[in-house]
């Protein structure tokens, strides 16, 4: 069995899949491929399948050789992996072609008059499992209709992990009863909003930063600009906790289990290039601050709608989206669980899914 998946984002929309495949087809060989450095480099060595490779450059070569070694009973793709050789080829083969967790807008080239060698390749696939009516419709509109709305099986990735023991013991000691407000992936631009406020705040709060660059440099800019006790994470080790008021986390890997120690997360990303994950805080049932480019983010822009994810364009904004949380517990309830609800409204994609696998195998 084959998954197909660009880079760390969408093999982690692929994992519940991935990890259902195993378990429930132990006879077949999985092997899993990137495109992305950021994703193989990250799972290389993961057991989570049998190999785990790069996907060679899609000519006709490469995917007739690539498919006679590899022999796939099943392909899945996933999100927005359109590959016209491999999916020929798959064809010729008579292999079947899932795209799970697939979402399409108007501007994409399968939609414009051009863009005939790429609709030729979506014809190819055997099932779409799709996350919206939109994309239904414009598939509808290219008369392709094996469509199924199953939602995004990022939802139940999300949920998975309030299955799994998310204890830190730094965060333990560090976050004791206070309220603590932890800042996800954030960009330059993010962290001048925050550590204004930290600086500036008279409120007893535990700060975490999580920036999404962690090279020593960025790293001690940010700490010498903290007027507050600063601790990097790699100092922790020789230092207690309990006594600094912020926490700098220049690793990777743990950001997911800290969301679950914070009262308020802010999700970085939306003042520069692109929005980071907001679904790992929310899973947690707390309220989240971003900024404010989160257009085409389809959980953001739901969650901006039901006001559990509170938007800042400027620092007045973010102070008093913060202040009016931090000076009413019931508004940080209340503003959570509008997020925990979402979450769990959405799981289910991977057992349609499966349930569709399960007759193609």
């Amino acid at each position: 069995i084959w998954v197909h998946t660009a880079s760390l984002g969408e093999f982690e929309q692929g994992l519940p899949i991935i990890e259902r495949l195993k378990s429930t087809y132990p006879n077949y060989q999985l092997l899993v491929t990137f495109f992305s450095p950021s994703g193989y480099e990250v799972k290389k060595n993961s057991d989570v399948a049998d190999a785990v490779v790069y996907l060679p450059l899609d000519t006709r070569k490469n995917a007739k050789r690539f498919l006679e070694m590899v022999n796939p009973a099943l392909a899945v793709f996933v999100k927005y992996e359109i590959w016209p050789n491999y999916l020929k080829e798959l064809k010729e083969k008579q292999v079947p072609v899932l795209l799970i967790s697939a979402m399409f807008r108007k501007e994409q080239i399968f939609f414009k008059w051009y863009g005939g060698i790429m609709r030729k390749a979506l014809g190819t696939f055997t099932h779409f499992f799709v996350q919206d009516n939109t994309s239904v419709s414009l598939l509808e509109s290219i008369k392709l209709t094996n469509t199924t709305i199953s939602g995004d099986t990022r939802f139940d990735r999300v949920a998975e992990i309030l299955e799994r023991n998310n204890k830190l013991s730094f965060m333990e000691s560090f976050k004791e009863n206070k309220i603590c407000f932890v800042a996800g992936s954030t960009w330059p631009e993010d962290e001048e909003l925050i550590v204004k406020f930290i600086n500036e705040t008279q409120k007893q709060l535990k700060f975490v930063l999580a920036p999404h660059n962690i090279k020593a440099e960025h790293i001690q800019s940010l700490k010498k600009s903290i007027a507050k006790k600063v601790l990097l994470y790699s100092e922790i080790g020789k230092n207690d906790t309990s006594s600094c008021q912020v926490i700098i986390i220049n690793t990777i890997g743990l950001l997911t289990k800290i969301y679950s120690y914070a009262d308020i997360a802010y999700v970085g990303g939306a003042f520069a290039t692109g929005l980071h994950n907001t679904l790992e805080p929310a899973v947690f049932g707390i309220p989240i601050l971003i900024g404010p480019k989160y257009k085409g983010f389809n959980e953001a822009e739901k969650l901006v709608a039901k006001k559990g994810i509170l938007v800042t364009t400027n620092y007045d904004e973010f102070t008093a989206s913060l202040d009016a949380l931090l000076d009413n517990p019931d508004h940080i309830k209340n503003t959570g669980t509008i997020n925990s609800n979402f979450v769990k409204e959405n799981i289910g994609a991977s057992v349609q899914i499966m349930e569709h696998i399960r007759r193609l195998l």
